[in-house]
């Protein structure tokens, strides 16, 4: 059974504390959909992006946007690589909004399939490899890992699974998350696309939990600010068996967490930029529109008229505005109609 070892320091206490005070900010505030739909395209691009460049994919961002937006026929394995992490996003991303989506071996192998189709032999997609590998220091071009043999890695990822499973109400998210992402490159279940799929099951994992990272956030760009700093924090160094014993998590947690409050400040930031604009600018009018939605549950035109003295027509244009911005829907006719939160 696995039992990893970590300590839940001062300093990994205040991470889960900022984060959580982080997401309550982001869930009470509204923003266009306008600019939530090109936000969640930007992640989408940084992630598939950051994701293959940690794992030595030289296009750059430029290109990667090209790639995604213009999808050419005839594509490079760089480039491959690209559109099968975007799709990989998006189809896991659509499981999640339809609550169809179970953590278990084989949704890890479905992503590991997803991210490796095209590039490597078919027999090798979506299964657990069958041989022994090395992982290795690409600027040294020496082995500096030896993952676990292959006779053990379903033992091992079952085990790893199970703990998720079993403690998913018992270990605060985020530890469970990072704890995951670093075990799961440990064993290095796969011949291919280990680091790519650690990390989409890990915003699996998150989803799941309630911080969903696949429409606003890419802590993969994290990662990728300092590629040899997460190596270090993630992978270990030796043989899995003499090590196996002696791992311990608590550094990762520290980093992961880390990560995970950069990228939602670096989101925050662009938010605030983005939403101030004229066609998105929210008078004091329309936020008590909203603040009476959110405690009353929907909002009618004789209520709105008893908040402010604006004309009838140009009440009117204030919840017309806030459709357009997609953050009220109007519902009913006549006199009866009366807007809701969307």
């Amino acid at each position: 059974m696995f039992k990893p070892k970590y300590t839940i320091s001062s300093e990994l206490l205040a991470n889960i504390k900022r984060i959580g005070e982080l997401i309550i900010d982001f869930n009470h505030r509204r923003f266009p959909e306008v600019i939530l739909a090109e936000l969640e395209k930007k992640a989408r691009e940084t992630s598939s992006h950051s994701s293959t460049s940690i794992e030595g994919n030289p296009l750059p961002l430029t290109e990667v946007r090209r790639i995604l937006k213009n999808r050419p026929e005839h594509i490079r394995d760089t480039e491959r690589e690209v559109l099968n992490y975007n799709q990989a996003l998006v189809y896991l991303n659509n499981l999640i909004n339809k609550k169809k989506i179970k953590f278990n071996l084989e949704l890890i192998l479905k992503i590991q399939k997803m991210v490796t189709l095209g590039l490597i032999s078919d027999y090798r997609c979506g299964q657990l490899r069958t041989e022994p590998v090395f992982v290795n220091n690409p600027k040294l071009r020496q082995a500096v890992y030896l993952p676990p043999d292959h006779k053990d890695i379903e033992k091992l990822m079952k085990s790893l699974i199970l703990f998720i499973n079993q403690n998913k109400n018992k270990i605060d998210p985020l530890i469970l998350a990072g704890i995951f992402h670093k075990q799961f490159v440990i064993i290095h279940p796969f011949i291919d696309g280990n680091g790519r799929t650690s990390r989409l099951a890990t915003k699996v994992l998150l989803a799941n939990m309630g911080l969903n990272t696949f429409n606003l956030f890419s802590f993969e760009n994290y990662y990728n600010q300092n590629v040899t700093k997460y190596f270090e924090k993630v992978g270990l160094r030796g043989n899995y068996y003499d090590l196996k014993d002696k791992i311990d998590f608590s550094d990762w947690l520290t980093y992961f967490t880390d990560g995970i409050i950069d990228e939602l400040l670096r989101v925050g930031d662009i938010l605030k930029k983005e939403s101030i604009t004229p066609e998105t600018f929210l008078k004091p009018y329309h936020k008590k529109i909203l603040e009476f939605i959110e405690k009353n549950g929907i909002i009618a035109d004789r209520d709105y008229a008893k908040l402010t003295d604006r004309a009838k027509p140009t009440r009117n244009l204030d919840f017309n505005k806030l459709i357009k911005l997609g953050l009220i829907n109007r519902m009913g006719r006549g006199k009866a109609t009366y807007y809701k939160l969307k």
